[in-house]
This record gives C-alpha cells, sequence and structure tokens, in this order.
C-alpha cells in the first residue's frame, strides 16, 4: 500500500474532496499506484491528511462512480485496470477569459448598423425576459411558438398576398434546417426527385443530395426557371425563387407562374418557393408570391428574417399546403425546435409593435439608395475593368461581368482584403459560368463610392 501524501490548497476555492479525488486520479492515470493495488482505508487517509472521514468517503466515491477504483466489501478500496488511461491536461490559468478583455473574432467585412434598430429590438427582448419570463423555462413548440406563427400569418398576406393559418406555418433555425423537414414529408409522400434552378442557392441543393434526392438542374432565364425543362410525369419537387431569382435577381411574370402551377397540378408535384428578401424591392411594388395564385394546394413558401433583421437572428419559417400539413404535425414530436424560444418571442411582439413594418420600409428607402450609389460608382470608375451584368431593382447584390485575367478567387480574395463581401458566380452553377456577386447591402452608404473606387483600383492593378 503506497504512502499517500498530498498538500492541501486551504487557500483554493476548489473543495478539499475535490483536490484529494484529482490527486488521486492523477496516480491512478499515471501509474504511480498500480493496478489492483489498495488504498488506505477511510479511517487511516482521513487521520494521515488530517481531514474529516466525510471528505475521503466523497473523494473515494467520485473514483468509484467513474471506474477508476472497485470497491470491495469488508475488504476496502482497490485501484481498478484502467487500459490506456492518461493523466487529463489541466487548463492553463492563462488562457481563462475574461469576457470585458476577450478579443472576438471580427468579420473581415464591412458593416452597417444603421440598417437595424436594436434599441427597439432590446426594448422587445427585455419585456419577453421581465414580463414572460416563466414561458422560457419550457421548450419551445417544435413547430413554433404560436404568437410568432400567428404574426406571420398576419404579415405574410399583407405583405406577400399568402394565404395561410397558423396551423400550416413552421418556423426553424433557418431555411436549411426547415428543408430538412421538407425532406421527411416528401419521403412519406414518396417523392424521390428534385428540380433546382441553375444558378441557384447550393446549400439547400447540397440537402436534398445528402437526403437521398436525385437532382435535375433547369437553367435560368431572364423570366425565370425553364419549364420546358422541368421533369414529366414523375412526382417533383422543384425549388424556385421566383419573385428575386438567386443570384440573377430575374422575376417571373404571372403568366409564366400559372405555366408552372399548372405544371405541378398535371404532373403531381410540388413548388418550393423561396421569397428569401423579396422584401426588399426598390422601385414599385413588391411582386405577390406564386403561393397566392395556387388554387390547387401545391405551392411551399419559404420565408426568411435573415435579411430583414439581422443575419444572426437565424429565425425561418415555411407554409405548408393542406397535403402536407398534417404529415409535418405526424412527424413533428420527434423532434425538438433549435430556434430560440427567447428570440421567437421577440420578434412575434416586435412584428405586433409595428416595428417590423417600419423596419422594412426604413430598409427599402436605405437599400434604394445603396444601389443607385454602387450603380453609379460601377458606371464611373467601371470602364474596361467591370460593369454590372443585371440591372436590378431589388435584392442585396448585384452580378458584375469583370474584364481580367485574375482568377475570379483572386478578385475575390482582393475584395475581402478591404472589407467587401464578394463570391464567384461559378460557386453556384455547374455551367461555366464568368461573373462575381457582389454584396452591398452592408456596406456604409457614405462608403460605396469610394469602396467601389478602391475595389476597381485593385481589381486592375
Amino acid at each position: 500500500m503506497k504512502l499517500i501524501t498530498l498538500q492541501f490548497d486551504h487557500s483554493s476555492s476548489e473543495p478539499l474532496y475535490i483536490q484529494l479525488y484529482n490527486y488521486l486520479k492523477n496516480e491512478v492515470t499515471t501509474g504511480a499506484i498500480a493496478a489492483g493495488e489498495k488504498l488506505p482505508s477511510l479511517r487511516k487517509l482521513s487521520k494521515d491528511l488530517g481531514i474529516s472521514i466525510t471528505t475521503t468517503e466523497l473523494a473515494y466515491s467520485q473514483l468509484l462512480v467513474e471506474g477508476y477504483v472497485t470497491s470491495r466489501p469488508q475488504s476496502g478500496y482497490y485501484v481498478a485496470q484502467v487500459a490506456g488511461a492518461a493523466p487529463l491536461m489541466e487548463f492553463p490559468e492563462k488562457n481563462k477569459m475574461e469576457f470585458e478583455k476577450y478579443t472576438f473574432e471580427e468579420s473581415p467585412y464591412r458593416y452597417d448598423l444603421s440598417c437595424f434598430d436594436f434599441g427597439k429590438w432590446k426594448k422587445c427582448a427585455s419585456r419577453i425576459l421581465n414580463d414572460y419570463s416563466h414561458m422560457l423555462l419550457f421548450e419551445s413548440d417544435p413547430q413554433g411558438e404560436a404568437a410568432l406563427r400567428f404574426e406571420i400569418s398576419k404579415y405574410v398576406y399583407k405583405s406577400r398576398g399568402v394565404i395561410a393559418s397558423p396551423d400550416q406555418i413552421v418556423i426553424g433555425a433557418g431555411t436549411q434546417q426547415l428543408t430538412g423537414h421538407l425532406c421527411r414529408i416528401m419521403r412519406k409522400m414518396n417523392i424521390g426527385h428534385v428540380a433546382t434552378e441553375d444558378p441557384g442557392y447550393v446549400p439547400v441543393q447540397n440537402i436534398f443530395r445528402d437526403h437521398g434526392f436525385s437532382i435535375t438542374k433547369v437553367p435560368v432565364e431572364a423570366d425565370g426557371i425553364k419549364i420546358e425543362k422541368l421533369p414529366a410525369n414523375i412526382p417533383t419537387a422543384v425549388y424556385v425563387s421566383p419573385s428575386n431569382q438567386f443570384p440573377t435577381g430575374s422575376i417571373m411574370p404571372v403568366g409564366k407562374r400559372y405555366r408552372l402551377l399548372e405544371w405541378a397540378k398535371e404532373n403531381n408535384s410540388f413548388i418550393l418557393e423561396d421569397d428569401y428578401d423579396s422584401e426588399l424591392r426598390y422601385f414599385g411594388k413588391p411582386v405577390p408570391a406564386l403561393q397566392g395564385l395556387d388554387r390547387d394546394s401545391r405551392v411551399v413558401y419559404l420565408g426568411s428574417f435573415s435579411s430583414t433583421l439581422f443575419p444572426a437572428v437565424k429565425i425561418s419559417y415555411m407554409v405548408l399546403p393542406k397535403e402536407m400539413t398534417p404529415i409535418f404535425h405526424a412527424i413533428k414530436s420527434d423532434y425538438t425546435q433549435t430556434c430560440s424560444k427567447t428570440e421567437q418571442l421577440t420578434l412575434a411582439l416586435f412584428m405586433e409593435e409595428g416595428f417590423y413594418y417600419t423596419n422594412i420600409r426604413k430598409l427599402r428607402n436605405l437599400y434604394a439608395q445603396k444601389l443607385q450609389v454602387a450603380l453609379a460608382a460601377f458606371e464611373k470608375y467601371g470602364d474596361g475593368i467591370a460593369h454590372p451584368a443585371n440591372k436590378t431593382n431589388s435584392g442585396i447584390n448585384i452580378i458584375l461581368k469583370v474584364r481580367t485575367k485574375k482568377a475570379p478567387e483572386v478578385l475575390c480574395e482582393e475584395a475581402r482584403q478591404i472589407g467587401l463581401n464578394v463570391l464567384p458566380l461559378a460557386s453556384l452553377t455547374d455551367q461555366d459560368t464568368a461573373g462575381l456577386i457582389f454584396y452591398y447591402n452592408q456596406i456604409p452608404l457614405d462608403q460605396i463610392d469610394s469602396s467601389i473606387k478602391e475595389l476597381l483600383a485593385l481589381w486592375a492593378a
């Protein structure tokens, strides 16, 4: 039996039994106390170390629970055989974080705090925390908070012409999570094929592929997806953004929308309408959603608050058609809600108070100015280097055609170095497509002209 000598640190906030437990565990894992060796009795070790029997028993009990020692009736405690054991590394004191002094990783891109009124959001969040804190002691409804679903049903009807009851609405932490629910629903409906826009939103395409769906990529024209290229006589779900196609900005006219609805009806198929930032239309009235034209319950409507609030709020929603709603209700208990209940209730109050509508109007005005300044800057400085390929009146980005021998990845990295967000268009399509996606929405208005001038000079160098 090995003699155990331990000097306790009585100034430490760590209890004595934890100090003894850590010491013994280290002795076992390093082999200083061999497997099978008997430990001193509770009474003897307590006397040797000058501590209470209760303190010693707590340390032994923790070692016993974790499997470092075994207990033999009427005999005592023995060191267990711990294969491959190694002492745990201690957390170095110098790495302890002091929140006030911690340097968080900064985004490389410029940002504009005037895009959102955090004061009003804080006011709503405070009311939830102060007046409705009891509601936060329970998990959120897997379908989403009823208060928020009610506010969304009012909003989408008023602003987008979407007809939906709160019972048809499902809330999730981003469009990608909701797409996962759609995959499960469509599997139960024996739909195994998905058509997507090309170019289009790649993360959603990847989710369908990862769930085992066969994918058909359909080219996008100036007025939206090529309907004649969609699969025929195969139950299919087609993923489209008809009101503001990403990334081209094309808008599907009403005649083509009715043709798409007819295609869905004739082929026993469904349309997944992604309406991600269609509220952000700066000239004229926003184009009504495709779902409002649907009379055969063939459209799933997808919306998000990321572009109209702030990206860190991962709150999205979908409106299910009548045939899909009971299927989701049957499976929803198998899943938990990943969207913060606190943020859902804050947003519901933010909408009820009218703050969300005020913010939308503010964004339309601000982004309209930013778009005009950006287009004017490319017109002024872009001769021979870059020019917009799409004359968009909505959204948060512009597609650029760039004349240079530099690779698109190099151009994007040069933009990132001066805080501008630019992506290669080729990353969104299998086609041999040249072009860059330039995001102007988060650049402060008074910096857009100089930023684009600096960017074009860098690209031309």
